[in-house]
């Protein structure tokens, strides 16, 4: 394996054009070399023949000049990988499957005080829970895991006397997604949406604050559903906007998780409740054969167990060592879809993760529920789009074959796939649509119950209505445009003249749809 040639000229890379032509060095180089069973990181690093060092974001290239260029071997790579494009732990992972230790221990005892074959060597023995035959360091500063300028880290990082690392990862070695900075994380976190709640909040009148909580709660819980293509009746919203609403209150658990499919599995007579028991998958079933088409495929039934446990523990450590709460829970949340653990209802236990982890790490103020799901649905096909991003690379790695149910049955070692991702993208995603619900979705709730209440104190002042004729009157001008109906006027309200009508009509007109 040294002697292997691992950089290459490229112009562009698995379908990923460069933005200009230059070797794959870093993560992308060994992949390729080496034949990694791994999806494609999210940036590249590529050395430029041109004397130039950029950023591109957007495409996912890192672009260094000639001078950055790592000797050709594949310690090397790796040093330059975890300089500059941090930790990838799934790489990291499947590497040690295929590399011989004893490579790993002439990396660390030949450099035994370099902070990256320290890396390594911690890294070796804290995936893989093999000890190599190194002895403890004696003396040395001890050195971060992670590089903060690169990936979000805990503040209170795990010492290991042994390596003299600080362990600064967001997880547990049985579920730990990591999260690289970008720009727009770092301008999001900076902005502080967390107070800037408390300062909208803090505006709404007392009287109108818990009207709009369980307004806020019924819109999440409808538009929680609608992501799904279901329309529920108005008992089972409420029922799920009422345990949405206790998001954050007791601790997670695999019983509080099964509590929870409870309430939204209804009818449980078609389907097994509790972690799944066979394979699943996300998609279609051809319409001749019936045989799976699938979009997703879920972690294998074997692994559940293992995964959710390592992904409780991992929300209880992100809890207690305050890791950003958009972090968080975009980890945990995205990484419970990904696993996919319950036959029926993931879908919307992954969302309730997401008011969870906001709730129970104070993001958002006590007695005020984000609804995040309604955000989500104004963006729908970016959602599907970001759950695709991570599904469809996986599909070229996963083998599976069909069973007699026209199920899928995964035939490979896949477990590390759902504990080590890169959730970059997700916390991306999810900023996005707190920033909208703060600044968007909460104020325009607030307005319009301020609005419905000056429209109610008109109707009570000028036509002393009941308050349930008023509230059917204004959800009538609301569904026909401010006027009211043919029908409305000749069945519901009769007793009206024509003059109040119109009187009624441009009083909405004035309250309501003008501002």
């Amino acid at each position: 394996m040294t002697t292997k040639h691992f950089s290459q000229k490229i112009n562009s890379f698995y379908g990923r054009t460069a933005p200009e032509e230059g070797y794959l060095v870093g993560y992308g180089a060994v992949i390729d070399a080496l034949k990694l069973p791994v999806p494609i990181p999210r940036q590249l690093a590529l050395i430029s023949e041109k004397n130039r060092r950029y950023t591109d974001e957007e495409a996912g290239w890192l672009v260094f000049t000639p001078r950055h260029a790592p000797v050709d071997t594949l310690y090397n790579h790796l040093v330059f990988a975890l300089k500059y494009e941090g930790i990838n732990l799934l790489f990291f992972k499947k590497l040690f499957e295929i590399i011989d230790s004893k490579t790993i221990e002439g990396w660390v005892l030949n450099e035994p005080l370099s902070q990256y074959s320290r890396r390594i060597w911690y890294l070796y023995e804290w995936l893989t829970g093999k000890t190599l035959s190194v002895p403890d360091l004696k003396d040395g500063n001890y050195i971060p895991l992670m590089e903060e300028k690169l990936q979000y880290c805990t503040n209170v990082p795990i010492k290991s006397l042994r390596h003299r690392i600080k362990n600064n990862l967001p997880g547990t070695v049985n579920f730990c997604p990591l999260i690289h900075r970008t720009s727009i994380l770092d301008t999001f976190i900076a902005a502080n949406l967390s107070q800037e709640t408390g300062v909208v909040i803090s505006k709404i009148h007392k009287d109108i604050l818990p009207r709009t909580s369980a307004f806020l709660l019924l819109k999440d819980s409808k538009a929680s559903f609608n992501i799904e293509g279901e329309n529920p009746t108005q008992n089972r919203t409420s029922r799920w906007g009422k345990a949405i609403g206790q998001a954050g209150s007791k601790q997670l658990s695999k019983d509080e998780l099964l509590r929870l499919q409870q309430i939204v599995i209804e009818n449980s007579r078609f389907v097994k409740m509790g972690y799944r028991t066979e394979g699943g998958f996300v998609g279609e079933h051809d319409r001749r054969t019936g045989e799976p088409i699938p979009e997703h495929i879920s972690a294998q039934w074997q692994d559940v167990e293992t995964l959710m446990a390592g992904l409780i523990d991992t929300t209880k450590y992100m809890e207690a060592h305050r890791f950003h709460p958009v972090l968080s829970a975009a980890a945990i949340a995205f990484g419970f879809i990904f696993i996919h653990p319950f036959e029926d209802g993931n879908g919307r236990l992954h969302r309730y993760l997401i008011h969870h982890l906001l709730s129970a790490m104070k993001f958002t103020p006590q007695g005020i529920i984000f609804p995040v799901s309604a955000a989500i649905l104004e963006r729908i096909e970016e959602y599907r789009k970001l759950l695709e991003g991570y599904s469809h690379p996986l599909l070229e790695l996963i083998q599976w074959k069909k069973t007699p149910k026209n199920n899928v049955e995964v035939l490979n070692e896949t477990i590390d796939y759902y504990r080590y991702f890169d959730a970059t993208l997700q916390a991306e995603f999810l900023f996005e649509c707190v920033d909208y619900t703060v600044k968007n979705i909460i104020p325009e709730e607030v307005a319009y119950l301020q609005q419905y209440d000056e429209m109610k104190a008109w109707l009570d002042d000028h036509l002393e209505m009941p308050d349930k004729m008023v509230a059917l009157l204004i959800r009538f001008l609301e569904q026909n445009n401010g006027k009211l109906s043919k029908r409305a006027i000749e069945k519901e309200f009769e007793g009206l003249t024509e003059e109040e009508v119109k009187e009624i009509e441009l009083n909405y007109e004035r309250i309501i749809d003008n501002e």
